[in-house]
Formats: structure tokens, sequence, C-alpha cells
């Protein structure tokens, strides 16, 4: 049974749930269909359980192998985490470094450092995702991510999470010029706001997590990227607050308006978090990239204040790991 239920027949389990097919999961998994059906009756021959009904076109998880899959979950995780450590301990370079990024971040200036990261040709893969609000917190807390860049300062932490801060970032409430609020007497209030439709991007959080400026009732258009909510207004396809230094270009070409409001000003101030582990000390990735983060001109570069990012770490030395 402990055979059956080992990281590789989880993981070929989770594949089939995936992709709803033996078929496209074996496709995806680079395997014949016939091994990983010979594979997946062998982890319920060994359960004496049926994991997944076969009698559609489709395969579904029957309710013993939804329970299965969300028990292991966690095991997975563990078992990465695991392997990561012992990775770390014997070399001091994590096997993978993720980073979560908030849509504040300029995926210019981060892929920038990740290419000053690559000129060191340290063995360390990296992986970035792309998080929203409370969403990008959350991932470093659920163990989805080494470092989170854009979090909110004022949201509290757990003892064994490092917090510092990345810059302030001012948000300007824009329409485009042929929008109904860009001919309308400024400043805009409350109810001239709410009488149009709002575009906003949604939390990235599973449960939902932060809301701002929406107001009760209004009219939304939630996109799921920063980069959608600027389409989206740019099409006029609603009203709302994006970061300055990322609609400054477009007001400068007259596509965008810039409305006076009676509401307060919109400054969001963000930093970076990451998990600080007693005993084996932080990997030399994450050190250098904390290193790099260090650097007034990167921190500036990620929240679009500066035109050219970022410092010249070509060739600059591995920090020595902690530990």
């Amino acid at each position: 049974m402990r055979a059956a239920l080992g990281p590789q027949p989880l993981a070929w389990l989770a594949a089939v749930a995936q992709h709803g097919s033996f078929a496209a999961a074996a496709r995806a998994l680079g395997v014949v269909p016939s091994a990983l059906t010979y594979r997946v009756r062998q982890i319920e021959e060994a359960l004496d359980v049926l994991l997944f009904d076969r009698r559609s076109r489709r395969a579904r998880l029957t309710p013993a192998g939804e329970a299965l899959l969300s028990g292991s979950a966690h095991l997975l995780r563990e078992w990465d985490a695991l392997a990561q450590r012992v990775r770390r301990i014997a070399t001091g370079w994590e096997a993978e470094l993720t980073i979560a990024a908030d849509a504040v971040i300029d995926p210019r200036a981060l892929l920038e450092l990740c290419e000053a990261f690559y000129a060191l040709k340290a063995p360390t893969r990296l992986r970035l995702r792309s998080e929203t609000l409370s969403g990008t917190l959350q991932a470093l807390l659920r163990g989805h991510a080494d470092l989170a860049l854009g979090v909110t300062l004022d949201a509290p932490v757990p003892s064994n999470v490092q917090l510092n801060t990345l810059g302030e970032v001012a948000f300007d409430f824009v329409v485009a010029p042929h929008h109904p609020l860009a001919a309308q007497p400024q400043p805009l209030t409350p109810e001239d706001i709410w009488a149009q439709r709002i575009v906003a991007v949604a939390d990235s959080a599973p449960e939902g997590g932060l809301t701002l400026g929406l107001l009760p009732g209004q009219d939304v258009l939630t996109v799921p990227t920063m980069a959608m909510k600027l389409q989206a207004q740019l099409r006029g396809l609603g009203c709302g607050w994006l970061p300055r230094p990322l609609v400054q270009p477009y007001l400068d070409a007259g596509q965008l308006v810039v409305c006076a409001t009676t509401l307060p000003a919109r400054t969001a101030r963000t930093g970076y978090a990451w998990r600080a582990e007693r005993g084996t000390g932080s990997g030399r990735a994450l050190e250098w990239f904390l290193q790099q983060l260090a650097q007034p001109r990167t921190r500036q570069a990620l929240l679009m204040h500066c035109p050219r990012p970022l410092p010249a770490a070509h060739g600059a030395p591995p920090p020595t790991a902690h530990g």
C-alpha cells in the first residue's frame, strides 16, 4: 500500500483528474496511455477501491478518489519541500525558487533580474507566479512561493516571515477620453463614479481576499490581471484606479485622462516577504535576490519608477549561504 501511494503514483492520479482522460494525461506526462492505465489499476487494486468512474467519456473521480487526492496534496508539498531542504543543505543552492509577483510589479524589471541571475550559471530553476492583492502574500504563506514581491505592508505576517519595504505606488483615477466621466464636471463625486461601471482586478487568493476601490452596488467588470484592466479602460469599458507609472505613457499619448475626484488619494505601500527558516538558513538563490532588493534602484525599477532597470549583476559572485 505504501508503494501505491508514493509521489509518482499520486502525481499520475492528479494528472488524470486534471485532464479528464487517461489519454490526455498520458500525453502531458510523456507516457503511453496503456502504461498509465495499468499503473492506476495497480493503485486501485492495492487500495481495493475504485478511484475513477469510467462509465462516461471523461475519467471522473469517485468520492474515494477525491478523498485520496485531497488528502495527499499536502504530502506532495512536503515531499517537494524535503527534497529542497536536502539539496540546499548539500549544495547551498535551491533546486527551484518560486517568486510571486503582485500586479504592481513591472514584469520587465523582474525578467531583467532573472536574466542577471541566469548569468551566474547557478543550478537553481526559477518559477514566476502572477498574483493580486492578498493572493501575493498567501502564495508565500501557503508554501507556493519562496519570495513575494508587492505585498501590502499593512498585512499581518507570522513570526517566521520577514517583510521589508519595497516602496510606494500612487494610483490615478483614469478613463478613456470617450468615456462619459471624461466630459463630466470635476472633481467627480462618489455618486458620479457609482453611476458608471468600474474595472477591478480579482484578488488571486483562493478565498477572495481584498476588495479595493469599489462602491457598494456598483456595476463592476472583474478581470484577472492588471494588464487586462488597463486594456479594458483604454477601450472605455469602465473606469478605475491604475498605477501612475503604468498609465503615464498612455496619459502622455492622450489615450487616457486623469479625473479629479473627491475621494481620498490612493497610494499603495508595498513590500517584499520571504520565509526565514530556522537552522538551515536561506538558500543561495534567495540570498542573491534579497541582495538585489536591498538596492534602491532595483526596488524603484520593480515599481516602474525608472525607465531602465536594473543593477549590473552579471558576473557577480554568488553570496555565501547561511549555516
